[in-house]
């Protein structure tokens, strides 16, 4: 039965995408690490080895380009590219984008803090009088968003946000936590910063698809052979060269956070 479904997906995209005729595929993300980033010019992370596996599997051969994350939506909203890597799904997205159902990676956002200064924090309500560095236009929940009680201080880059913290300009900064551990171990600064406990949000990223014909057809099969190669050892060897059993990062690579929602 696996056979017989993986045949009617291939049979599907072949008859409906022109990819099959072997129009190459271009992506655009940002850096992301260790989800996706550059490293030596070259594309690397978890979700980028992921990704180019799959579409291997299925014939389709990936280009992709590394544009800051406002310029990324921008050119897919507009259809000058066919699709976008670890994207949050986004109910105003849905009339220009396909989402592949399958998730590639699932996002936790939780707090920083400095050694020096830390704050009892174990529940939203704890934040009351704070202060907290976020990135402009992310998605970390609408508990989270919408409260009242302590304040959301943006900066561009998760660098300039543990910056801030080191100088008690801010109180707490948020962030993933492997891109937050990724971030400080290239800085130094694992002895000096600490992860709080508290999960503000989980968000599941995806690979999306410019919505045009053939695309649906494109993302489904990208979903089934997604769901089989997680179950492979392969997956779990390209999980472990980026991330210890702690989830903490091991490789060191330049890292900038987006100016705008995932």
């Amino acid at each position: 039965m696996p056979h017989i479904a993986r045949l009617f997906w291939i049979l599907l995209l072949a008859s409906l995408s022109p990819l099959a005729l072997g129009e190459r595929l271009r992506l655009v993300t940002d850096d992301w690490a260790p989800y996706v980033y550059q490293h030596e010019g070259q594309p690397r992370g978890i979700d980028y080895e992921v990704t180019t596996q799959v579409f291997k599997r299925l014939g389709v051969e990936v280009e992709l380009q590394f544009l800051p994350w406002k310029r990324c939506l921008a050119m897919i909203k507009q259809g000058l590219a066919d699709g976008i890597l670890d994207i949050f799904q986004i109910e105003s997205r849905q009339p220009y984008l396909v989402y592949a159902p399958e998730p590639l990676s699932e996002v936790e956002f939780v707090l920083f803090q400095a050694q020096a200064r830390r704050h009892a924090v174990t529940q939203l309500k704890d934040l009351s009088g704070l202060t907290v560095g976020t990135s402009p236009g992310y998605t970390y929940g609408a508990a989270f968003s919408e409260a009242s009680y302590f304040k959301r201080e943006a900066a561009p880059t998760l660098e300039a946000n543990f910056g801030k913290l080191m100088l008690g300009r801010i109180d707490l900064a948020i962030t993933d936590r492997r891109v937050g551990h990724h971030l400080l171990n290239q800085l130094g600064l694992q002895r000096q910063v600490e992860e709080l406990p508290l999960v503000i949000s989980h968000q599941t990223q995806y690979l999306g698809l410019v919505r045009k014909p053939g695309r649906e057809a494109l993302a489904l099969a990208f979903a089934e052979e997604l769901q089989r190669f997680k179950q492979e050892p392969a997956y779990a060897a390209i999980s472990s060269r980026y991330t210890s059993d702690t989830g903490n990062i091991l490789n060191a690579v330049e890292q900038q956070e987006s100016s705008t929602a995932r």
